[in-house]
């Protein structure tokens, strides 16, 4: 079967044209061309060897090989980071899967939208302790945002359409969708690829509860000492610009974690760096001290709070904004918890504080910002320059910086 460029435009509108055999790998291709695939890491193995016969017919994705399987679903992952469309991995049955996990794990904490389609034995062989077979939905179902194991070639446009679906929308994540040798290889009729899916069990809430927000704006507004604490949900919810606004308007001090560095500009005097065990003096005695909390697209997690009972101890109220329900409340107890896509959220919000009469009170405000000023002057990131007789781990950065300030370098380090 030919899958040319000219088929990739109709591949998702293909649904009223007549029913064609096709095999299940070649359907699962046709989703991908559908879905806007121009990328798939992967590598080789004998349970996807139809899927690859059916790659090698197209020209519309291009296939990188790697020479691990961990190294595809971090390739993919790093693809999704990068431009924020789902990335796709490829791997084999068996010991392909279980190369793959650390990537998948990777992906779901970090919430990464990403699609693993991973090879099984055949549908008569599961359970029986085929060659290389082994439970890639119970292996991987505490690490993914949903799992499907392709029992029909017939479903496996529906499933593809339901992993992309679930992978995207709502608090992105990873999905592994697992396919039998003999699903990939039988022929079915194919009539084309669902243009929409409805899940009764999956409907991720984009819109916040109006009475939460005005909760949330009172206690802004009227707050002493205010805080903004962001995380990468703000990132991966393209609400920068939104945050950066609410900021500005308000005039209050914000923080962003790990993951959500770049969702407010570093240079601003309003950001007081990054926060947690790594992160800078004003910026965690800020947590500490505020009275109110805005927490925007953050869990809360170990590296910034710490030991959530002494984070407690303190008297503060919160706000918690975030698209997962399960990440409200989690760890910390929150007073006015807003489930929504944070874009929305933050656009009504900005929206409801152009509207309001009430201003923030200016004086407590200053006297806010010059404890903070306090903190700051400590100049926490400074290191002794002038000892020779050892070399400091931030000479070795900042020298390294400065050799290659001028040109088009990535600088990477890992967490140890």
């Amino acid at each position: 079967m030919e899958i040319s460029k000219a088929e990739l435009a109709s591949a998702a509108a293909a649904s009223g044209a007549a029913p064609q055999d096709l095999r299940g790998a070649e359907i699962l291709v046709k989703a991908l061309q559908a879905e806007g695939v121009k990328y798939i890491w992967g590598y080789p193995g004998g349970a996807v060897l139809h899927i690859y016969d059916a790659f090698y017919k197209q020209d519309t994705i291009q296939h990188v090989l790697v020479r691990h399987e961990q190294a595809a679903v971090h390739a993919a992952d790093g693809y999704a980071r990068a431009t924020g469309d789902v990335g796709v991995a490829l791997v084999t049955s068996g010991p392909g899967v279980t190369n793959a996990v650390t990537g998948i794990a990777t992906a779901y904490m970090d919430s990464i939208p990403m699609v693993i389609i991973t090879g099984q034995v055949p549908t008569a062989a599961i359970g029986l302790d085929a060659f290389q077979e082994c439970d890639t939905v119970g292996i991987t179902r505490p690490i993914v945002k949903h799992n499907f194991l392709v029992k029909d070639a017939r479903d496996m446009a529906m499933v593809m359409k339901k992993a992309f679906h679930i992978a995207r929308s709502g608090r992105p994540g990873p999905v592994v969708v697992d396919i039998p040798k003999d699903v990939s290889f039988n022929k079915v009729p194919y009539a084309g690829y669902p243009e929409s899916v409805e899940m009764r069990s999956y409907n991720p809430v984009r819109k916040g509860h109006g009475g939460q927000i005005r909760k949330a704006l009172q206690l802004l507004l009227t707050a002493k000492r205010p805080y903004i604490y962001t995380g990468g949900g703000v990132l991966l919810g393209n609400a920068t610009s939104e945050l950066r606004t609410l900021v500005d308007m308000l005039g209050y001090p914000v923080t962003n974690t790990l993951m959500g560095l770049g969702a407010y500009p570093a240079t601003d005097p309003k950001f007081l760096g990054m926060l947690g065990m790594h992160g800078t003096i004003e910026a965690n005695n800020a947590m500490q001290n505020c009275d109110v909390l805005l927490a925007v697209g953050a869990r809360f997690d170990d590296r910034v709070i710490g030991n959530p009972k002494h984070f407690a101890q303190n008297e503060r109220k919160i706000i918690h904004i975030d698209i997962d329900p399960s990440s409200i409340s989690k760890r910390v107890k929150v007073d006015v918890p807003i489930v929504g896509d944070v874009k929305d959220v933050l656009t009504e919000l900005i929206n409801m504080v152009r509207e309001s009469t009430v201003r923030a009170d200016e004086k407590a405000l200053a006297e806010w910002w010059k404890t903070i000023e306090t903190w700051r002057s400590k100049d926490c990131l400074k290191y002794d320059r002038d000892n020779t007789a050892v070399i400091k781990p931030q000479y070795v950065i900042e020298t390294l910086w400065n050799m290659t300030r001028d040109s088009d370098a990535y600088v990477t380090s890992d967490v140890g």
